[in-house]
């Protein structure tokens, strides 16, 4: 039997090549690194020993580089962050390291030996740790670095103030909830008694003092329960756009001040109850719609809070954070274990592995080489790097994407604007047939005709046909956005239900976008390595795909000027006073075979290179479900002729061209269109942006060009062919799934509404109603996250 690995004594982490040995009560221990040493040897001299007898599962490991925390000590930084008073400050850090009940202890009992330190609370299970102190005898920095050297990294709760806000709205809610429950079903009790009193045997005063009561207890639920109603109907008449809150707010206040007049007067009839349960039953479907719509954002919420709010910026050999603020291009940023990286930039380091999740999707870490683009908002893995930065803040590829959302989210679809005309031209029909039910039982039965318009006036409240439309859209974008795909353009999704055509692009799109030099040939005085350093220079940042195969040369750039890049044709520029060309032979090395890549010096031909880029993995397979759907594919690539046709071939497109140029693809879908085809068009580069803003729905991958991804309405965040088929499948079932919620919505409005009119329903029970037809449309429409393809 193997022997078991010899573990570190304080984070039990299998003990490397450089372990340390150190007396931990006259007792030798080994470690894996200085760091789980020097903190090992300070909690034993602390008498804090008890935590290895204590603890059921591994410690963190500790960084035995120092960090320096002073950044924490901003003004600005705390603002956010930090509860102050002239006596005490207070914050919740956060920690990843925490792992058992003696984590917590260790946390508590370490913190309270800083002087200064006025309570330490840390919840094992939450990873929260919630500390309080005075400020005049110790800095929050000092706090961090013990916890640091303890292996328990301290972070700040990202965008705290959201979050504190999203809590704020939630606990409102639930409080205005919780009152109108208590109070409706006291209301309830005392109105029974009022209507079980059919014989009219009861008091005067024992009827008005039941009166007054609900009166009492009814009020504080219709003004402050019930705010969120009139607080909408008063936003709706300012905007001369009458909707849901406007009917439910008129059907509240008439039902609560026709009681009231009826208590002042001694009238036959008070409606107290009824208005107690509209709130309720209103509240308790407008909390479950929030909650619904709060589950569907929560993906992007999580993207729009990856990106930290410090940086480790490598200053003169030193380790120093700073807010990401003050990170510029060109700085050299630590990236340690475990934290998210702050900007974009180019890994220092051999090898890092970082969890793209909440960028991509996809949940396995990605390995990134040296020299490779490292993205804002990625995790590191278990091993540290380093990077240089390129973008920051706004810029960063996160930031952009963010953006493109946030845009989508502000613009409603067509079907959403048709559903809200239909709600508006509704309640102004319903308005006008309450007004005649009334009319109509004040001719039939008088003391009946306020509680039958009430009924109907409530019944008719279109809840369920405003939902019918947001409800299905927010839960098919979130099921995408958790597929790692972004809809940035609303009406994307209807418009796929419709494509009969899709074009392609080929290279970063079809093939993985990483082109290799299989061969060069050289002609006249020219060599491979002049001619190699020639096209390095030439294609030194540049952004097409193929500038990658040159870039692998890591070689000195040469001085060239006036460079220029002919859209879809090649790139050219002068050195030593003669004019350089790269690119197809047309734009090169007229009259030359149209393979490769060519470079020429002043018209004469220097060197051919032969470039290859494979398919992407799976890439036939991914695609074969368009034939068995009838869509007729097409692909457009400025590549020559045989490379194209075996791309089409291999992945069976019934349609190629080739040595396309970013006006014909243009020409090529308008063709399409004129025809009476919807097309789709998926690609990533920058010739792909014009073609992209013409097709009818547009797909760009997340790898490609910001200007490309600018143009599309779909984003698919893994770069894969594989995440159009969920894109359709999804986008049917929102489409069924909105149908259903119309036709339900709008017959239960109209069954509702017949049936309050004959008088047969109390208006309570006509909430309850609608307030179940709008649960019914939120619960319609989550069945899309069980859509597979």
């Amino acid at each position: 039997m193997d022997a078991k690995p010899a573990a570190c004594f304080h984070c039990l982490e299998p003990l490397g090549f450089n372990a340390v040995t150190l007396d931990i009560s006259n007792m030798p221990q080994r470690f894996c690194c200085n760091g789980c040493a020097h903190a090992a040897q300070w909690i034993d001299q602390e008498g804090l020993g008890d935590y290895y007898l204590l603890r059921s599962k591994e410690a963190g490991r500790v960084d035995a580089s120092a960090l320096d925390y002073t950044a924490w000590d901003r003004e600005d930084i705390q603002r956010l962050h930090v509860l102050s008073s002239p006596e005490s400050a207070s914050i919740t850090l956060l920690s990843d390291g925490m792992h058992c009940a003696a984590c917590a202890w260790l946390i508590q009992n370490a913190l309270l030996k800083i002087p200064g330190i006025r309570s330490a609370d840390a919840n094992a299970i939450t990873g929260r740790i919630d500390v309080a102190w005075h400020p005049d005898k110790v800095q929050l920095s000092a706090i961090c670095r013990r916890l640091a050297e303890l292996g328990y990294r301290p972070y700040l709760s990202v965008n705290e103030a959201y979050e504190r806000d999203q809590r704020k709205e939630r606990n409102r809610l639930l409080l205005k909830l919780g009152l109108a429950a208590l109070v409706t079903t006291q209301t309830m009790m005392f109105s029974e008694a009022l209507y079980l009193d059919t014989a009219k045997a009861m008091p005067l005063a024992t009827r008005d003092f039941f009166r007054w009561l609900t009166f009492l207890l009814c009020s504080p639920v219709v003004f402050y329960s019930g705010s969120e109603f009139i607080r909408g109907m008063l936003r709706e008449l300012r905007q001369r756009q009458l909707g849901m809150d406007t009917l439910a707010a008129s059907s509240i206040l008439l039902a609560y001040f026709a009681s009231l007049y009826q208590t002042l007067t001694g009238g036959d009839h008070i409606w107290f109850d009824a208005a107690a349960m509209f709130v309720f039953f209103l509240l308790s479907a407008r909390i479950l719609e929030r909650f619904a719509r709060r589950s569907a954002r929560a993906q992007v919420d999580l993207l729009a809070r990856a990106q930290p709010q410090f940086a480790w910026r490598n200053q003169d050999g030193l380790k120093v954070q700073c807010p990401v603020e003050q990170v510029s291009p060109g700085d050299i940023l630590f990236l340690p274990a475990g934290e998210a990286v702050a900007a974009d930039g180019l890994l220092l380091s051999e090898a890092l592995d970082v969890d793209e999740s909440l960028l991509t999707g996809e949940s396995t870490l990605q390995t990134r080489r040296k020299g490779e683009r490292v993205l804002a908002g990625s995790v590191v893995g278990a091993a540290s790097g380093e990077m240089r930065v390129e973008e920051t803040g706004a810029q960063t590829r996160l930031s952009q994407i963010l953006r493109l959302v946030q845009q989508a989210q502000n613009t409603r679809p067509k079907e959403h604007l048709w559903a809200e005309r239909l709600a508006s031209r509704f309640v102004v029909l319903m308005f006008g047939v309450t007004v005649a039910a009334f009319a109509v039982w004040w001719q039939i039965q008088p003391d009946k005709a306020f509680s039958v318009a009430l009924a109907v006036l409530v019944a008719a409240c279109p809840c369920a046909l405003t939902l019918a439309v947001p409800a299905a859209l927010s839960s098919a974008f979130d099921a995408l956005a958790r597929q790692g795909v972004l809809v940035l353009a609303p009406d994307a999704l209807a418009k796929l239900t419709d494509v009969t055509q899709v074009v392609f692009d080929k290279t970063g799109t079809l093939t993985t976008g990483h082109s290799q030099i299989m061969a060069i040939n050289v002609f006249a005085d020219a060599d491979e390595a002049r001619a190699l350093h020639l096209a390095y220079s030439l294609e030194l940042g540049s952004k097409h795909p193929l500038a990658a195969a040159f870039e692998q040369q890591a070689l000195a750039p040469l001085a060239f000027e006036n460079l220029r890049v002919a859209a879809g044709q090649g790139v050219m520029g002068h050195c030593d006073n003669a004019e350089y060309r790269l690119g197809k032979a047309a734009f090169s090395a007229p009259g030359q075979p149209d393979q490769g890549i060519w470079l020429s010096k002043d018209g004469v031909v220097l060197a051919q290179f032969l470039l290859q880029d494979p398919l992407k993995p799976d890439a036939a397979d991914d695609l074969k479900w368009m034939a068995e759907s009838r869509m007729q594919r097409h692909l457009l690539s400025g590549d020559s002729k045989d490379r194209v046709q075996a791309v089409a071939t291999a992945l069976a497109i019934e349609h190629a061209e080739a040595r396309a140029t970013p006006e014909s693809k243009l020409a090529y879908v308008q063709k399409l269109q004129d025809a009476g085809h919807t097309v789709l068009m998926v690609g990533d580069g920058i010739n792909d942006a014009p073609v992209l803003a013409q097709a009818d729905v547009s797909m760009a991958m997340a790898s490609g060009s910001w200007l490309a991804q600018n143009h599309a309405d779909i984003l698919l965040m893994r770069s894969g062919l594989k995440q159009i088929q969920p894109v359709f499948a999804i986008a049917r079932h929102m489409q069924h799934l909105m149908r259903q919620n119309l036709r339900w919505a709008i017959a239960y409005n109209g069954i509702a509404v017949i049936i309050a009119l004959s008088g047969v329903v109390h208006p309570g029970y006509a909430s309850l109603g609608m307030a179940g037809s709008s649960l019914m449309v939120t619960l319609n429409a989550l069945r899309i996250y069980r859509t597979t393809p």
